[in-house]
């Protein structure tokens, strides 16, 4: 019996194996899909904007992403899209997509993606939509971006959502050699950056893996264990599909977030300059929520918290959940930590009797 047992498990492993096998080389589902259109576009970047079919709030929201993958994270597919939800719950939004850079964009720092980019997007965004107030929502290296942007911003901001951000570079568990040897002196990049001037999106795939290779390597195990759930697979293979497709990152940016951030630590020792503007997060004032992942080995929780002790907002929420670095924002439905906080934030428009 035992060994009938074993020959049926067996027999159904190399089943899955060959599942999965066949669903890797059948054409990738679509990503991307919820209706959209260009309403601003600045060199490689695009201002995308995605309309509700029955507005509910009068607060748009306005997505910044990070400058290493590509934002079609945020549109995974039908019934994955964290756009999809907010268009659903009646939400007007905004997606500032900041493309691939080329080697003629070497000079584009992070203050200039802040200065020309984010606040010009908000600014056309704002006169777009018509709204008086905007909520800006940052994810990733997009969530310190957002916060670099909110301490200077005129705008006006009503809420400021940022998710697994960045934020305190004095704990980087990942990377404690690298950032060690950077802030010591011992490594140096300025040099080379000004040669390459565009850090190709091949490089940062390769050091990503590197840094998790285990968790990598156990999601193939992961597809072939599900490999006869079609909606996983599909699911499985449009994440895979992002996660293979990191952009170039310009060589100024990169100077700049070396130095100023993993180096000397400026944003959160107040020291932090923007187009001559001081970036102080006490100058943050919008209703404020911050979000960290539980089993985020990317950006833990100590690089993130801080934040919340240095903001002057009065409305000021914490959420510890359970997920990873990207995995937060990947659900079937608005995540619940945004449904709780952030409709009663958006001034809902009244329905007339």
């Amino acid at each position: 019996m035992k060994k009938r047992n074993k020959n049926n498990n067996e027999d159904e492993s190399l089943a899955k194996f060959e599942l999965a096998l066949k669903a890797l080389k059948s054409p990738l589902p679509e990503m991307g899909v919820t209706r959209r259109e260009a309403v601003w576009k600045k060199n490689k970047s695009t201002l995308w904007y995605y309309p509700p079919e029955r507005k509910k709030y009068k607060v748009p929201v306005f997505l910044v992403y990070s400058l290493i993958n590509t934002p079609v994270i945020l549109d995974l597919g039908p019934g994955s899209s964290l756009i999809e939800h907010f268009v659903n719950e009646g939400f007007e939004v905004y997606l500032l997509d900041f493309g691939a850079p080329g080697y003629e964009d070497g000079d584009i720092s992070l203050e200039t993606y802040i200065v020309d980019y984010i606040q010009v997007g908000v600014r056309r965004a704002l006169r777009h939509s018509g709204a008086e107030e905007i909520t800006v929502f940052g994810t990733c290296l997009g969530g310190t971006l957002a916060a670099m942007y909110a301490s200077i911003a005129e705008e006006p901001i009503k809420n400021l959502i940022l998710s697994t951000p960045p934020i305190d570079f004095s704990h980087t568990p990942e990377f404690d050699q690298w950032a060690e040897a950077i802030r010591t002196g011992e490594a140096r990049f300025d040099e080379i950056l000004d040669v390459i001037q565009t850090v190709p999106g091949a490089f940062v795939n390769e050091g990503i893996s590197l840094l998790i290779s285990p968790i990598h390597f156990s999601s193939y195990l992961s597809l072939i264990s599900k490999a006869d759930d079609p909606d996983y697979i599909d699911r499985w293979r449009r994440f895979n599909k992002w996660t293979e497709d990191h952009v170039s990152f310009t060589g100024a940016a990169m100077k700049q977030m070396l130095n100023d951030l993993v180096k000397e630590n400026k944003f959160i020792k107040r020291r932090l300059k923007i187009k001559n503007k001081k970036a102080e997060l006490a100058n943050i004032k919008a209703n404020l929520l911050v979000v960290a992942g539980k089993d985020d080995i990317l950006i833990p929780e100590a690089m993130i918290k801080p934040v919340m002790t240095m903001v002057s907002s009065q409305d000021k929420t914490y959420k510890l959940l359970k997920g990873g670095h990207t995995t937060i924002n990947i659900a079937p439905r608005f995540p619940d930590y945004l449904a709780e906080w952030l409709p009663d934030r958006s001034t809902p428009i009244l329905k007339s009797r």
